[in-house]
């Protein structure tokens, strides 16, 4: 299992231990996403910055999207299923987004293919819903589960 790991506040007045495990996570700006694997080091990571970022399980079809449509390589140029047949084992997309779901590979196994996605900030009347607030209580911050994937696909 991986996660999908979102930023949804800024660096201002946040301590400076939290602010370095966000950049540990490459996180360094609003509305940036990683996708990280699922392990006691990450899970602390994220136990840490809860307070500015929101995270849940990753699927495969918000994975494929997340590559497909704003996975970047040097240039700004996109990422198809050419570059990733030519450089692993993988011959699509779909098939990499598989492999990073179930742990079998990560986002650095493309060599220059960018670990940050872009993502546009949440689309809707609805918006982030408080980045003041956990997930829990009504706002946006911390674990949300399996309901990262509708707001990944609003800010995609």
């Amino acid at each position: 299992m991986s996660f999908i790991v979102v930023r949804a506040r800024s660096n201002v007045g946040v301590e400076r231990s939290i602010r370095e495990t966000m950049d540990y996570l490459n996180l360094t700006k609003v509305n940036h996403a990683v996708i990280i694997p699922e392990n006691d080091q990450y899970i602390g990571m994220l136990r840490k910055a809860k307070d500015y970022i929101t995270w849940g399980n990753a699927d495969l079809a918000t994975v494929e999207s997340m590559l497909s449509e704003r996975g970047r390589m040097p240039g700004d140029a996109p990422l198809t299923d050419a570059v990733v047949a030519e450089a692993t084992d993988y011959k699509t997309i779909g098939d990499f987004a598989k492999a990073i779901v179930d742990n079998e590979a990560t986002v650095k196994d493309v060599p220059g293919l960018k670990r940050v996605f872009r993502l546009h900030p949440p689309r809707g009347a609805k918006g982030w819903g408080g980045i003041k607030r956990s997930y829990v209580v009504g706002g946006a911050l911390g674990s949300r589960g399996d309901d990262i994937k509708a707001l990944v696909e609003r800010m995609i």
